[in-house]
């Protein structure tokens, strides 16, 4: 996980996946640097073929922005494992420039011989925030598994911080208070708590239901609350897997699950 930097507008401080939106270059995807072209299209058949593909280009990119993760192949077919000291040296530099535009992520694709892997990134879940202000985001969460070898690290600008963490442990320190999770970050480390493994995991992910989530915002009792599809307030929704926790109440400047009503 990722602590996003606190002059962030969007839940600044708060501890997140990697990720971001969809640039105008995330459509620059095509088979002559990007394996699985077929495989983005059919994980989200409900959009166009074009931004399906792109949002799984927007995936990478931000994982190699964020978290200097690449997801590529080299010439053998294998995931690139980005061990050679001076390969790596490359890459740090390169994901600063993809990140303020001097750069783009097929430049440096192309560059090192690599080939961007799109099948590498499984789809996760759909999330919609509610319409509350002038901003609304449309988002897609992936799986993916890190490349041997290769060690994520927060990008010191828009992210500050980073571990790796448990589902439980994330929870567990954001029921203390020491960390912050968004409703949605909360929800899916819930859904991924049970699994003992990676791939148990990213089975879980290639064979479950994705339903779009959209959180509605209530006031209730002089209470700012977010409601989940599948909680009492939010009958006319309904959701393949229901969340654990299907309320979230606004106390401290965070946003804190509401145990399940009875």
């Amino acid at each position: 996980m990722v602590r996003r930097h606190e002059g962030t507008p969007f839940m600044g401080g708060a501890h997140v996946f990697p990720g971001g939106r969809v640039d105008e270059g995330d459509h620059d995807a095509d088979a002559g640097w990007c394996d699985g072209i077929d495989h983005a299209a059919a994980q989200l058949p409900g959009l166009e073929r074009a931004l399906a593909i792109a949002f799984h280009v927007a995936a990478a990119r931000e994982l190699f922005e964020e978290a200097g993760v690449l997801l590529a192949r080299d010439r053998t077919g294998s995931i690139a494992s980005l061990i050679d000291q001076a390969a790596r040296a490359r890459l740090a530099r390169d994901r600063h420039e993809v990140h303020d535009g001097r750069r783009s992520l097929r430049e440096v694709i192309e560059r090192e011989g690599l080939r961007l892997a799109l099948d590498a990134l499984v789809l996760l879940a759909h999330w919609v925030t509610p319409p509350v202000d002038t901003r609304q985001f449309d988002t897609r969460f992936f799986m993916t598994r890190v490349p041997p070898g290769q060690v994520p690290a927060h990008d010191e600008t828009e992210t500050t911080h980073s571990s790796w963490l448990t589902p439980a442990a994330a929870i567990s320190q954001a029921q203390r208070g020491e960390i912050i999770l968004p409703p949605p970050t909360w929800t899916t480390l819930r859904e991924l708590e049970r699994f003992a493994s990676v791939s148990d995991a990213v089975q879980w992910a290639r064979s479950r239901r994705i339903s779009r989530r959209q959180p509605k915002m209530l006031e209730e009792d002089g209470r700012r609350m977010l409601v989940l599809p599948g909680d009492p307030r939010y009958p006319e929704a309904t959701d393949a897997e229901q969340p654990a926790e299907t309320c979230f109440v606004f106390v401290d400047k965070r946003w804190r699950a509401e145990p399940p009503r009875a």
